[in-house]
């Protein structure tokens, strides 16, 4: 007993070099746990699950107003309200309208077509941020979140495009084969839009205080991009502005999709009031705002929900 309890400790055991551990877990097929995928594989996991992109955006449509007692009303209601507001400071008050024909299509097209982008980059920043739960339990390409909020604010416009056609036609707008236009523009406005929610869904998950500051920052875009008055109204109206105002606000990617749908829907809305390149201006948006901000948000997806 007492050469039992006299022996010496015994050493420990040797730690295996870090390229062992590696080459072990190689062996047995274990990988990095949320490791982030190469960026093929990770266009792959994002269209396998397109199909729950597609419902939890539905889902989420539903949801919002399901607690109010017009429902889904509201989803035409909210912008509907907020064009009138606009009309009666900006119209009325501020005479926005002056020089500006059938303004009232004019003004409710830019308050549609301006909430569609608002709301899309407001919910992509609390993406992440804001469905923690379901990013620590379930397994799936992040990208799904920022992308989802979008296709769910494509939708609830889409019911509101019914109301706009409603007054557009109630003010004398013919129905014409420009709408078709309609179409490309949505379709280029949702790429600008997803990418940039998946930027803003990134910064959020780091940051969530940028939540905050984002409705300042867009309430500010809103009043440079020609959704209450019309840009080329001001450059032809005001020569003293200088040279390099004109090209800012006709280039602001958020004009740039309000301008295209004018275009496609309002008669009186023609091409001389468009900025030059207009179609690959907005093509060009798309593409730098949509493929940069996916690889962007793609660079950090095993961040997203740790710590």
């Amino acid at each position: 007993m007492s050469q039992v309890l006299d022996a010496p400790p015994r050493p420990p055991a040797p730690v295996a070099p870090e390229d062992d551990l590696a080459a072990l877990a190689a062996r047995h097929g274990l990988t990095v746990s949320g490791a982030r995928p190469s960026l093929p594989e990770y266009v792959r996991q994002l269209w396998a699950r397109r199909h729950f992109i597609t419902a939890f955006s539905t889902a989420k449509l539903t949801a919002q107003y399901s607690k109010a007692k017009l429902g889904q009303v509201w989803q035409v209601l909210t912008p509907l309200l907020n064009a009138a507001v606009y009309y009666l400071i900006f119209g009325v008050l501020l005479q926005t309208r002056r020089g500006v024909p059938d303004y009232v299509p004019f003004l409710v097209t830019g308050v549609f077509i301006w909430t569609f982008s608002q709301s899309s980059i407001l919910a992509g920043t609390r993406a992440i941020s804001g469905n923690l739960g379901l990013v620590r339990a379930l397994h799936f390409p992040r990208a799904a979140l920022p992308i989802s909020f979008c296709l769910q604010q494509l939708q609830q416009l889409l019911f509101s495009m019914a109301a706009l056609v409603v007054i557009l036609l109630a003010f004398g707008v013919p129905v014409a084969a420009s709408w078709l236009l309609a179409v490309p523009a949505l379709v280029l406005q949702f790429a600008f839009n997803a990418g940039v929610s998946m930027v803003m869904a990134r910064l959020g998950a780091k940051t969530p205080d940028i939540a905050q500051l984002m409705p300042f920052v867009l309430r500010t875009w809103m009043y440079v991009s020609g959704v209450m008055w019309s840009i080329d109204h001001l450059l032809s109206s005001h020569d003293d502005l200088p040279s390099w105002v004109g090209p800012l606000l006709q280039a602001n990617p958020a004009a740039v999709y309000i301008d295209l749908m004018r275009f496609a829907l309002i008669d009186s809305f023609t091409a001389a009031q468009l900025p030059s390149h207009v179609w690959l201006l907005a093509t060009g948006w798309s593409l730098v705002a949509g493929v940069g901000g996916f690889i962007y948000f793609w660079k950090a997806e095993e961040t997203y929900g740790r710590g």
